[in-house]
């Protein structure tokens, strides 16, 4: 099982160059194993534009995350702070082994959906080799 996530795509973008390694979350999958992310980049793109493996989830509070990850967020402090506001516990998913699509294909393509998920959503795909 994998995960489908939407992302904003400033931040996709920051995913793939390499300057963001890290992407943050206020809710985290439940389901353990998880591996690999295919990365929706959210209107005005509206497309699945590649994919990741997931090395690590970090789970703590929102100071101790950003800490550890501030090197490679891509984000402003600032930016991070708002987005947890109020919030005991930070989760940041260090990307690897990141995959544009050369062709980014529509989440009816993909994964026979019509509509993005709000923040995640479990998938189950294995693409053609030469996708």
């Amino acid at each position: 099982m994998d995960v489908l996530l939407s992302i904003k795509p400033k931040f996709a973008n920051a995913i793939f160059s390499g300057e963001k390694r890290f992407e943050f979350r206020r809710a985290i999958f439940k389901e353990k194993g998880i591996r690999k992310v295919y990365v929706y980049a959210s209107k005005p793109i509206g497309l699945v534009i590649g994919e990741f493996e997931i090395e690590e989830v970090i789970t703590e509070d929102p100071d101790r995350v950003w800490d550890i990850t501030k090197s490679a967020s891509g984000i402003s402090k600032r930016y991070f702070d708002e987005y947890f506001e109020g919030r005991q516990a930070a989760h940041a998913i260090k990307v690897s082994a990141v995959r544009e699509y050369s062709k980014p294909a529509t989440l009816m393509e993909l994964f026979n959906i019509a509509r993005p998920p709000q923040s995640f959503m479990y998938v189950n795909l294995n693409l053609p080799s030469d996708f």
